[in-house]
C-alpha cells in the first residue's frame, strides 16, 4: 500500500504543470468572462455590477433569431461535409486507377490558408467579375450578374459552400483512415460468402466506421460552430444580419460596439452550448463502447 500511495503521488506531481497551464490558459480566462457578464463594463472607466441584465438582453433582441440561425447553419455545414467526406473516403479507398493522385487533390483546400481560401471564394462570388456569375451568364442561366453576397438568401449559402470546401478534407482523411482501418478479413468473409460491393459497404464498413463518424462529426461541429473566419471575411454578418451567427454576434458587441459585459454574457451562452454539445458526445460514445463490447 505505501507504494501504491507514493505512486499516486508521483502521478500527481507530473499532473502538476498540465494543471497549472489549463489554470492560466482556460479556467481563470472563463471565470473572469462569467463575472464580466455579469457587469456594464465598456471602455468607461467605472464599472457596475448589474446582476442578470445582460442575459436578459440577449433574449429581449433579435439574439433567439441569431441562435436558430446558428444551429441551422451548423446543421447544414456539418451535414454536407460529413456526407460528402465520407462519400469522398469510400471512393478514395476504391481500387481505382490513379487513386493516389486523388487524395492528393483533396488536400489543396486544407492546405490552403483559410484566409486565403476564403477571398478566392469572395472573388467568384463577385457579381461583376465573379467566376460563378459570369458562367451563369454564359450557359443563359442568369440575365444579367448576380451579386451572391449582396441577399441575403444567397449570402447564406455562399458562406455554407465555403465552409464546406474548407472542412472537407479533413473529414474525406479522417474517415479514409477510419476506412482502412476495418478488418480485410471481415470484406473476404463476406465477398466468399457471395455478398455484393454494396451489403458490404452497408453491413461491415459503415457499421465499423460509425464511431469514427461521431468523433468526427462533434470535432467538425465545435469547429463550424465557432466559425468566425469565414463569415467574417465574406460578409461580416450582414447583408442586413441575413448571416449573423453567435460568435458574429458576441463579436460584434464586444469588440465593434465596445459592451463588453453584454459580449461576456454572450461568450458565456456559447460556452453553454458546447458544453452541452460535449455531454452528448460523451453519452453517445459511452452507449457505442457498451455496444461494442456486450
Amino acid at each position: 500500500m505505501p507504494g501504491q500511495k507514493s505512486a499516486v503521488l508521483f502521478a500527481w506531481i507530473l499532473l502538476i504543470p498540465a494543471l497549472l497551464y489549463v489554470a492560466a490558459i482556460v479556467a481563470y480566462p472563463l471565470v473572469d468572462t462569467f463575472h464580466l457578464s455579469f457587469t456594464d463594463a465598456s471602455l468607461r472607466k467605472t464599472t457596475n455590477w448589474v446582476g442578470w441584465k445582460n442575459y436578459q438582453k440577449i433574449f429581449d433582441t433579435e439574439f433567439a433569431e441569431i441562435i436558430g440561425r446558428t444551429f441551422v447553419w451548423t446543421f447544414l455545414s456539418v451535414s454536407l461535409k460529413m456526407i460528402i467526406g465520407t462519400g469522398g473516403a469510400v471512393l478514395l479507398n476504391a481500387a481505382l486507377p490513379g487513386r493516389a493522385v486523388f487524395r492528393i487533390l483533396t488536400m489543396p483546400p486544407w492546405i490552403v490558408p483559410m484566409a486565403i481560401g476564403i477571398f478566392m471564394w469572395g472573388w467568384m462570388y463577385n457579381g461583376q467579375f465573379g467566376m460563378i456569375s459570369g458562367l451563369l451568364q454564359r450557359f443563359g442561366l442568369s440575365d444579367g450578374p448576380v451579386a451572391f453576397l449582396a441577399y441575403g438568401s444567397t449570402a447564406f449559402w455562399a458562406t455554407i459552400i465555403t465552409d464546406v470546401w474548407i472542412g472537407v478534407p479533413m473529414v474525406t482523411m479522417y474517415m479514409l483512415a477510419a476506412i482502412q482501418s476495418v478488418p480485410v478479413d471481415l470484406h473476404e468473409a463476406a465477398w466468399t460468402d457471395g455478398a455484393s460491393r454494396f451489403y458490404r459497404l452497408r453491413r461491415i464498413t459503415l457499421p465499423m466506421i460509425f464511431p469514427a463518424a461521431i468523433t468526427m462529426s462533434m470535432i467538425s461541429l465545435i469547429s463550424t460552430f465557432n466559425s468566425f473566419d469565414i463569415i467574417w471575411i465574406l460578409t461580416q454578418g450582414g447583408p442586413s444580419g441575413s448571416t449573423t451567427t453567435m460568435i458574429i454576434d458576441t463579436y460584434s458587441t464586444a469588440i465593434g460596439s465596445k459592451k463588453f459585459g453584454e459580449g461576456a454574457a454572450r461568450a458565456v451562452v456559447i460556452c453553454l452550448f458546447l458544453s452541452a454539445f460535449a455531454i452528448l458526445y460523451f453519452q453517445a460514445v459511452t452507449k457505442l463502447s457498451r455496444r461494442m463490447t456486450t
